[in-house]
Order: structure tokens, then sequence, then C-alpha cells
């Protein structure tokens, strides 16, 4: 059976996106995250600037925390770019926890960090 270098090439994009899909499904959203907003104070052990989010490794009274933060662009946006942080600096996190209260990650809407506020996601921030 002889395939048409069109029909070939389609077919491999489609294995190559169908492969993709779930992990970028499964990676991106709110669906893993509490509804309800938590915050977090901490000291910054570990900065990441590096796609697929930015995120921190936060030391809290409870451990160490994974902050997740919007995706890279987004992240800039909002003013946090490499420098931003460093390991020492204390932070205060605003965001959604892991639905799973085991894990100790959240996905942080701001962030307040060596003087400065970040509002990561501006529109999902809740007043108090």
């Amino acid at each position: 059976m002889k395939l048409s270098k069109r029909a070939l090439l389609a077919g491999l994009a489609l294995s190559a996106m169908s492969a993709v899909a779930p992990a970028v499904m499964a990676h991106h959203g709110w669906s893993w995250a509490e509804s309800e907003q938590m915050t977090l104070q901490g000291t910054v052990e570990q900065v990441q600037v590096a796609p697929p989010h930015p995120n921190l490794r936060v030391r809290a009274s409870d451990g160490v925390w994974v902050v997740e933060l919007g995706n890279p662009t987004q992240t800039k946006e909002a003013g946090f770019v490499e420098g931003s942080a460093k390991p020492g600096d204390e932070i205060t996190a605003i965001g959604n926890r892991d639905q799973d209260a085991g894990n100790k990650r959240m996905k942080a809407v701001q962030i307040k960090v060596g003087g400065k506020t970040y509002d990561i996601y501006p529109s999902r921030i809740k007043k108090p």
C-alpha cells in the first residue's frame, strides 16, 4: 500500500497531536484546583521561570509547596521576571490549592515578594 506524501504528513501530524493532547489537557486549566482561595506565606527556596509554567518552591510552616504561576508570557506581563524573587525572599501567595490535600501545590492568582505585588490572574483575584 502506497500513501501519498500529503496523506503520510497528515497521518504523522495527527499522531503527534494525539500523543501531546492528553498531556496538555491534563496540565492546563483549573479543574485540579479547589474553588476557594487560600493565602500561603513562606520563604522562597527555588525559582523556575521556564515553560510550561513558571513556579516557585516555597517553604511554609507545614512543608514545601509548589506555587505555579501563569504561562511564561502571562507571568512576564504581570511583571514577574527572572530576578523578581530569589531564594530566601519572604513571599505571600494567594491562589487555589490542589484538591488533593496531600499535594502541597497551588496555582497562584497573586504573589507578593520583595515589596512588590504581581497579579498573575487579575480577573481571578477574589476581593475579601
